[in-house]
């Protein structure tokens, strides 16, 4: 099978495991909201932000660089697996031993256990996780995707099964490890034909690996420290209550981005490896991921902003409305992210990650002032502001990045993005027209609301962007 061939099997197959995931987490999320306390998701989001905090130190970039280089050597691989391993080791216990400090920041006891059995995390991903990147530079995406798949069934049921055993905030960090577990086993047994780790470890062998994720683990901290300051304030300052309000809301809002951009970039990654000496194959290619990227997220982005209002209630239950003003703002922050997103892949393809460190230290200089500066006259509606400018500003240095990278497509990108920004204007103003005049609350009224919002996007795309024949060419290539 050709390279094409495998990359566009491989696109069903992620998509299909994208689906189910977006299904099972949607489900999940919807079940929690009426069980659990908006406090019970603030202290799992300040879990999971300590966890990936400690994943900047362990992972060192290896996925990209085991992809870009097309990495092959057996030893090189074993050092690269034992280095990992023996790193999670070690977060296990640096994590487990320092929950009293973690307590004494945010005041909050029930962190202890949370932030204990969270550390276990880091004894499980790694055992499985260079295999899941071995998959992918071999094009093995039905592998990864069926992992995927099987690790999200099992862990949300896990949490939905422990949740109704009133396990609270607990049956999430249950879940996730269930996931984890799941999803290692798998990797190992999937990926073991092609990579069987020795016990072996030359650091000098894996030297390139080494320097090129330094630059990672630079642009890891700042990256944390620059998409997590917002969380930190919030729940040093506001309390985990109003950071369960904020974690929900960014959470759907950006939803869509971190579900439909790996699809594209997932497969993208291997592909664009093997053609980094062409730049003009590389424009191509990355002007195509814009406009794929644009055509996805925008319609699902523009729908949530204009039907938030009726749609979380129902989602969520009532005694989530607060959340509804973040939702609106998460929106476009998760626009501008999006269309960031391939920058990582120009950047890796082109052996300087020390660029993106340098992105993000930019960014988190803007952003911390922001931060403190909103928050302090409009609380946690100021840090969200805040949010929101920073990433457009980190958009758009992201964009005169890619233009040093590859040379100038300013000018296809805006002709391409001009029609998704107009299907989308006009489908909201006939929204709104629709909540105006017939209807605002409940279930049928935001059904209806879905329907209008899908079917002027969709008939727009039909008109001005893909007609009938060529859709029925793109169904027979695939």
């Amino acid at each position: 099978m050709s390279t094409v061939n495998k990359a566009i099997n491989g696109g069903k197959w992620i998509t299909s495991a994208t689906v189910i995931a977006t299904v099972c987490q949607f489900a999940q999320i919807a079940v929690l909201a009426r069980l659990l306390d908006p406090s019970a998701f603030g202290i799992v989001s300040i879990s999971t932000m300590i966890v990936n905090f400690f994943t900047i130190f362990t992972n060192v970039g290896f996925s990209n660089s085991i992809i870009s280089r097309q990495e092959s050597d057996r030893k090189v691989l074993s050092t690269l697996y034992l280095l990992n391993v023996s790193l999670g080791a070690l977060m296990f216990v640096v994590i487990y031993f320092s929950s009293p400090l973690i307590i004494a920041y945010y005041k909050e006891p029930r962190l202890e256990k949370v932030i204990q059995l969270s550390s276990c995390y880091f004894l499980i991903v790694y055992v499985g996780q260079i295999y899941s990147f071995i998959l992918q530079k071999e094009l093995k995406f039905k592998s990864v995707a069926l992992t995927d798949i099987i690790g999200t069934v099992v862990g949300t049921s896990v949490t939905v099964f422990l949740a109704y055993q009133e396990y609270e905030e607990l049956s999430l960090i249950y879940g996730q490890l269930s996931m984890q577990l799941t999803k290692s086993a798998i990797q190992v047994q999937q990926g073991f034909r092609f990579f069987r780790p020795l016990l072996y470890m030359n650091l000098k062998s894996a030297r390139e690996h080494l320097v090129y994720g330094m630059y990672n683990i630079g642009d890891g901290l700042l990256g944390f420290i620059q998409f997590n300051s917002d969380n930190i304030v919030i729940g040093g300052l506001l309390g985990v209550k109003i950071l369960g309000y904020y974690t929900i809301a960014y959470q759907l809002a950006i939803y869509p981005v971190t579900k439909l951009n790996p699809i594209i970039l997932q497969i993208a990654h291997p592909l664009l490896a093997r053609m980094k000496e062409n730049n003009e194959e590389l424009k191509r290619s990355y002007l195509k991921i814009l406009d794929i990227i644009s055509y996805c997220n925008m319609p699902l982005l523009a729908g949530l902003f204009i039907t938030a209002d009726i749609v979380i209630p129902i989602l969520y239950g009532p005694g989530w409305e607060s959340s509804v003003d973040l939702v609106r703002i998460f929106v476009f922050l998760s626009f501008f992210s999006s269309m960031s997103h391939p920058l990582f892949i120009l950047v890796f393809i082109k052996g300087k990650p020390k660029i993106l460190f340098y992105l993000n230290l930019v960014t988190l200089l803007i952003k911390v002032p922001l931060l403190y500066g909103l928050g302090s006259y409009w609380g946690v509606t100021g840090i969200a502001l805040a949010f929101l400018l920073a990433t457009f500003i980190n958009y758009v240095f992201s964009f005169l990045i890619a233009h040093r990278l590859i040379g100038s497509f300013y000018k296809p990108f805006f002709a391409n993005i001009r029609l998704p920004v107009t299907f989308c204007l006009a489908m909201v103003c006939l929204i709104l027209l629709y909540k105006t005049f017939i209807g605002n609350t409940g279930p049928v009224n935001a059904a209806m609301q879905i329907a209008i919002g899908g079917a002027v996007y969709g008939g727009l795309t039909l008109l001005y962007k893909l007609s009938f024949p060529e859709i029925m060419a793109l169904r027979k290539a695939l």
